[in-house]
């Protein structure tokens, strides 16, 4: 339904344009809007809504019906000479009947898209209701989960919906913590600019709404019926992205490596494994500087030199890191297998935290 905002500053626009007055009520006789002095008869309009006529004049006050679906909605009252009164009057409840619309369509899409992510429709019902909202359902699609905070949510929801308000981009929320962008892929669209509207959407919401946000997204769709999969798969990278990379503000479900795998794995089984590899010094208990410097060594693929270079120490202090490391959980992270057991469990352990920390489990 539309706000008494959006009616009162529809009313106001026209009357600067038009010098007549209005003044708008609901059916329930709430009066929505008006810029009269004194406020009309509010029973004499609540009193229209049952007669059988579209219009009625009542001394200098002409009132109009606006309908939905046939049903009076709103009565508008213009007050002015007879002939600017009933045409501008018309004019009024012409431009609220379109609002009417434009807000029934905007709601019947949401709910839509809002059911069809969660997995609410029956394979009919989502080709039927496209079909009544003139949705082609055979387009190339993708999801974007975006992520921002509760109390800038509302704001980030509308600078989105200003910046994609074309057709076939719709903009949706499931939950209070994400907000959703369903974006159709036009002719000259492929994969290579996926990840560049990721980084649009991103500097959108920080310029204009002045938030830090994190923004994932899943595979390429065909087929209206499986938006579902590319919602649940950007969901995934979200949560992975905020495990394992933390670092980076835009996730790719599938760029997502080892860190997919390791988060569908069964929690209990993940603390065995790390209890295996590291007995009681898990990694939280070993020195950060010790960390830091061995996950420089693997990320520089195992070379001392440039290793040392880049975190300004000599050879051998890198060296004494590794083995104290060594000495501290039995790996040696200068063999591979031993390194790779090492990441991988490192990898685990943050996989457990999180989990323990969002009471996952």
């Amino acid at each position: 339904m539309i706000t008494k905002q959006i009616i009162k500053t529809s009313i106001e626009e026209l009357k600067e344009l038009t010098k007549v007055d209005f003044c708008v009520i609901d059916s329930q006789g709430l009066l929505m809007a008006t810029t009269f002095a004194d406020i009309p008869d509010i029973d004499q309009m609540i009193a229209f809504f049952q007669s059988p006529a579209d219009s009625q004049i009542i001394g200098d006050v002409i009132l109009l019906k606006v309908k939905d679906d046939e049903e009076a909605v709103f009565v508008v009252a213009a007050k002015g000479n007879q002939a600017d009164g009933y045409i501008f009057g018309k004019v009024c409840a012409n431009e609220l009947q379109h609002l009417l619309v434009a807000y029934r369509e905007q709601f019947d899409n949401t709910v839509y898209f809002q059911n069809l992510l969660l997995d609410n429709l029956l394979s009919v019902d989502i080709y039927n209701r496209a079909k009544k909202l003139g949705i082609v359902p055979n387009k190339k699609r993708i999801v974007y989960v975006i992520e921002a905070s509760n109390e800038k949510s509302p704001e980030a929801t509308l600078a989105l919906k200003s910046a994609f308000p074309g057709d076939g981009d719709f903009v949706v929320s499931v939950d209070n913590k994400n907000i959703i962008l369903i974006h159709t892929m036009g002719a000259d669209e492929d994969f290579d600019n996926i990840e560049d509207l990721a980084k649009c959407i991103e500097e959108i919401l920080n310029t204009e709404v002045m938030i830090k946000i994190r923004v994932a997204y899943g595979a390429i769709v065909e087929d209206i019926r499986l938006l579902s999969q590319s919602y649940k798969e950007a969901k995934m990278a979200l949560d992975v992205g905020a495990i394992f990379y933390s670092d980076k503000t835009i996730m790719a479900y599938n760029s997502l490596g080892i860190g997919r795998l390791i988060y569908q794995l069964p929690v209990n089984l993940c603390k065995i494994f790390v209890e295996e590899v590291f007995g009681e010094d898990i990694p939280a208990e070993v020195d950060e500087e010790v960390i830091g410097t061995v996950n420089a060594f693997l990320d520089n693929n195992f070379n001392v030199s440039e290793t040392a270079r880049q975190l300004y120490i000599h050879r051998n202090t890198l060296s004494y890191r590794i083995d104290k490391l060594k000495q501290a959980t039995g790996l040696d992270v200068r063999e591979f297998n031993d390194a790779l057991t090492y990441k991988i469990a490192l990898m685990v352990v943050n996989y457990v935290k999180y989990m323990e920390d969002e009471n996952k489990i």
